[in-house]
């Protein structure tokens, strides 16, 4: 993977802001971002070696989604009064 390659991670984030404009859920749009940047790893960075592919793509998936951000939004947390029942 060259330096150049990595122009594909605002790519992956223009997508998933596109689908954010067509009213996806913001829990899918990490997933999508995954989604988007393994078939980028396979289809454009290594084709030849589809199990390097799939490893950059969630590297470049999880970069675009911000890692901590992404898992943020899928796992939600429920407010406090919640969990005690009140």
């Amino acid at each position: 993977m060259d330096v150049t390659d990595i122009v594909l991670i605002p790519v992956i984030i223009g997508l998933t802001e596109l689908l954010k404009v067509y009213g996806l859920p913001k829990k899918l749009l990490p997933i999508f971002s995954l989604v988007f940047g393994i078939g980028g790893g396979i289809f454009y960075l290594f084709p030849q070696d589809w199990k390097s592919g799939i490893l950059g793509g969630i590297i470049m998936g999880l970069s675009a989604s911000g890692l901590y951000s992404g898992s943020k939004t899928i796992v939600r947390k429920p407010p406090d009064d919640e969990e005690d029942g009140r």
